[in-house]
């Protein structure tokens, strides 16, 4: 998957004034640096393709905001109102949302291939429903939705951060209420000692899981709390700030200085949200700090400029626009990158259309108790239901229309071997060995599946030959983790979950004894290296020689430099080939061993994909790709017979 998209700006729901309230009585130069932040997302995400660190600042100035008007109602009513609160934010945060969800429909029908319908319709449910930062935690570590291209609601993540916040925040202050009064204390300053807490716990959780799991960390909003936490401790201690003006003067420029020079001296999208996001939530920290100095030379001076301020009142609206934009861009004209004519086009429309949706969303009449709340529901029951009957006629499509092709190309991409769907594939960021069996429950023989997912890819024809046979397959697949006694990496960092998983694999091997164990020989390559068949594959076919397991290794299946389901729906199947040798060697790596360990059987399958040297994305009417470098499900089981002959000369008389 590309680069997480960067986070939204505060949204009108975190202003502690109501609607009527003019700008004059809030505070300027927070407008301002929801300006300046939502310019930098938007800027960063079009050129040059990075993430700007704007996530820290606006989840640190909606912490700032939301705890400031949380606690003023308390003092005064002595409680949290649940219920206005709730229905405040529903009414002001879901018209928005929702106008952009149905836009994002209407441009996924014109723009998008319908390759890429599915996936955008399950993110529009999930950024409809606020668990979007979850639907996209879940990918990151799904190894084979890892090249997926960016959705066009794929920002929407941080909006479901802020969602969540917005749970947890009243409720922990209610239970501090609680425990306050019983104490005589003020709930000030006891929710202050909790949110210390929080920030501490929140921001060491989040250093271990960026070091760990960085894809995951990204969008977990355990280790994003902190930023919210950060933000209520400045919302409570500062009132008790009292610096020189010439001190907050410089404390603005340094902090605004900061914000911007983040996305360019570092690299926000791999090393956040651990301890390097304390740059731009210190950043943003300080230009509140700093306030408005009156002084002709502070930072606030230019914050509050007219033009600055009017762009901060469009920000929510901005942010939601820009990405859809930029990706319908990206989609119709087929670029990967924006030209400077289509950045501005980009920015421009965004513009106009941020300023005509805050426009008429704040129209929208919200008197009443309970009135907002049913607005925004309202608002986005038109994008559930459109969504779930399209959703619905997707899941029932398995041929392509006119074309007969199988599976149809837009429903390639699910056409997996089923040990996904039962959960038996391990992910990328966890070494538990999980073990299916699938086939006879007293099986004749017994084979076992182990590797990485071009091992898995193979398990459709296994699964039938073995059901055929009266056999059993034992599937033990994780992403990313080939069969090989060396330490492996994945996107170019240390992959210990991988060795920890292998020697599970052999210690489970050992105990079951199976006939035979299938995995891959070589490995394919569209890059300079070529296919490769790495020692630490030869050693570990060794190791299961000494234990008296015959193993068959099958050559890694090509991989093509598009993807040919998009390829397919959009240029038809006869423009959608590629040469073997691109991602092939010659001749097979494993028919060049000196000495082949004497357990191993080799087996070849490239001419059944790609006959006569060229690869095709279909082949009769099968489409063999489920991406680049994945077989679907389909063509595998149309293999069935070729494998059964593999195994058989494997497993001998």
């Amino acid at each position: 998957m590309s680069a997480p998209a960067d986070v939204l700006p505060v949204s009108p729901a975190d202003r502690p004034a109501t609607r009527a309230e003019t700008r004059s009585e809030r505070r300027p130069e927070i407008e301002g640096l929801r300006a300046v932040a939502v310019l930098l997302v938007v800027i960063y995400h079009v050129w040059p393709r990075r993430v700007s660190g704007g996530v820290d600042v606006f989840l640190m100035l909606t912490g700032f905001l939301i705890t400031g008007s949380l606690l003023r109602t308390v003092e005064r009513r002595g409680r949290v109102a649940f219920g206005a609160f709730a229905a405040r934010l529903a009414g002001r945060l879901l018209p928005p949302v929702a106008l952009v969800l149905l836009g994002v429909l209407a441009g996924t029908l014109l723009w998008l291939p319908r390759t890429r319908w599915h996936d955008t319709l399950a993110e529009v449910f999930a950024s409809a429903l606020y668990y979007e930062n979850w639907h996209l935690a879940a990918a990151a570590v799904d190894y084979l939705a890892g090249g997926n291209a960016a959705g066009p609601v794929q920002h929407f993540w941080s909006l479901a951060v802020q969602g969540q916040f917005y749970v947890i925040w009243p409720v922990l202050l209610a239970l501090t209420t609680v425990v306050a009064a019983r104490g005589h204390r003020s709930p000030r300053t006891v929710f202050l000692g909790v949110m210390t807490l929080v920030l501490a716990g929140s921001l060491a959780y989040s250093v271990v899981w960026t070091a760990a799991d960085q894809r995951w960390a990204y969008f977990d909003t355990g280790a994003r709390l902190w930023e919210f936490a950060l933000g209520g401790v400045l919302a409570v201690v500062l009132p008790y700030l009292r610096l020189p003006r010439a001190s907050r003067v410089a404390l603005g420029w340094i902090g605004l200085a900061a914000l911007v020079s983040c996305g360019v001296l570092l690299q926000v999208s791999t090393v956040f949200p651990g301890y390097a996001a304390l740059w731009p939530t210190v950043a943003g920290a300080m230009i509140i700090v700093a306030g408005v100095t009156g002084s002709a030379f502070g930072a606030d001076r230019l914050l509050t400029l007219r033009p600055v301020t009017y762009v901060g009142s469009i920000s929510y609206a901005l942010y939601l626009w820009h990405w859809p934009i930029f990706i319908f861009y990206l989609a119709e004209t087929g670029r990967t990158a924006a030209s400077l004519k289509g950045i501005v086009l980009i920015v421009g429309t965004s513009l106009v259309l941020a300023a005509a949706t805050t426009a008429l969303t704040d129209r929208i009449p919200l008197g009443g108790a309970g009135r907002p709340a049913a607005i925004g529901l309202a608002c986005l029951l038109p994008v559930l239901v459109i969504a779930g009957v399209w959703t619905s006629r997707l899941d029932g499509q398995v041929r392509q229309e006119g074309g007969g092709i199988v599976p149809a190309p837009a429903v390639a991409a699910r056409d997996r071997p089923r040990t996904y769907a039962d959960g038996c594939n391990q992910v990328t960021g966890r070494d538990e060995l999980l073990t299916c069996r699938y086939g006879a429950t007293n099986p004749a023989r017994t084979i076992v599946l182990a590797g990485n997912s071009h091992a898995a890819h193979w398990f459709p024809a296994l699964h039938a030959i073995a059901d055929a046979n009266g056999w059993q397959v034992v599937n033990m697949t994780k992403g990313a983790c080939a069969l090989s006694t060396r330490p492996q990496r994945y996107q170019g960092r240390p992959y210990p979950s991988c060795d920890r998983w292998q020697r599970d694999v052999m210690a489970e091997v050992r105990r079951i004894e199976p006939d035979l164990l299938v995995t891959t020989a070589t490995i394919s390559s569209p890059f300079e290296r070529g296919e490769t068949l790495p020692a630490g594959y030869v050693e570990r076919w060794r190791q299961l020689g000494a234990m008296g397991v015959e193993v068959l290794a099958i050559r890694d299946t090509p991989r093509m430099p598009f993807d040919p389901p998009e390829c397919v729906e959009v240029k038809g199947a006869a423009a959608c080939v590629d040469d073997e040798r691109n991602s092939l060697a010659a001749v097979s790596p494993a028919a060049g061993l000196r000495r082949p360990p004497p357990n191993v059987t080799f087996a070849d399958l490239t001419p059944l994909l790609c006959p006569r040297d060229r690869c095709p994305s279909v082949i009769g009417d099968l489409m063999v790709y489920s991406d680049k470098g994945h077989i679907t499900a389909t063509f595998m089981r149309s293999l069935a017979p070729a494998v059964e002959k593999e195994i058989r000369r494997a497993l001998g008389p």
